[in-house]
């Protein structure tokens, strides 16, 4: 029986693939893609030739059952997401939940990720974090903000542009015009930025300048002298 290799793949930078990625993505039977398009792109710059396959959100339910039969036959698969590691906001928990309960070796490559960095330059604690992905749209989002106010932990969240100043603005209202963030958009790409303040500082900023790219939000935790005085 074959196994199932999870790679990470750039969020920006193509440098910041791995020797053993590449390797991986060469070698393997058949790569399952979120956007054959994209990785096509990224299999094309480093002269990979390969096999690709669609695997994403609207098609996974129904593809599963048969690339676990495929590894059952003794095929060597690579996943891969359109940046980062699958499975963290993408594509890749059902195959990989799929593969354990059939007894298929499941194997995740370190590798490239926005939730790392972004923490890391944000200046805020890292020692115990958590990382809440996108927020609910609508269904119980009240809720999850008002959880993140009480929570003493760093919180991590991604955003699109579209949405940016409208969740800054809730976890204003939630937390607090005064609570520290930091603010990163286009993580390893050209033009890379982090804003780091008050949620009112970053707000005034927003505003003032037209969100473009994809964001990671870093939210102070709460701290237990301000906890006291939540209502």
């Amino acid at each position: 029986m074959a196994k199932l290799t999870v790679v990470p793949t750039p969020i920006g930078n193509l440098e910041d693939m791995s020797f053993r990625a590449i390797r991986i993505l060469r070698e393997a039977d058949l790569i399952l893609a979120e956007d054959t398009r994209t990785t096509g792109l990224l299999l094309k710059h480093y002269e990979i030739q390969n096999h690709l396959r669609s695997h994403h959100k609207f098609n996974e339910h129904q593809t599963v059952a048969h690339f676990v039969g495929r590894m059952k036959a003794g095929e060597n698969i690579a996943l891969v997401s359109d940046a980062g590691t699958p499975s963290i906001s993408d594509p890749g928990f059902l195959l990989v939940r799929a593969c354990i309960q059939n007894g298929i070796e499941v194997e995740c490559l370190p590798g490239a990720t926005a939730i790392i960095p972004a923490l890391v330059v944000s200046g805020l604690p890292s020692d115990k974090f958590y990382f809440e992905g996108f927020l609910p749209v609508k269904k119980g989002r009240r809720k999850r903000l008002e959880v993140i106010a009480t929570d003493e932990r760093t919180g991590i969240f991604y955003e699109s542009p579209f949405r940016l100043l409208k969740t800054l603005s809730q976890l204003s209202g939630a937390c607090g015009g005064d609570r520290q963030v930091s603010v990163s958009r286009e993580l390893s790409k050209r033009f890379e930025e982090t804003m780091r303040g008050t949620l009112e500082e970053v707000i005034r900023h927003f505003s003032e300048h037209e969100p473009k790219g994809e964001f990671v939000i870093i939210l102070d935790g709460v701290h237990p002298t301000k906890q006291l005085n939540i209502t």
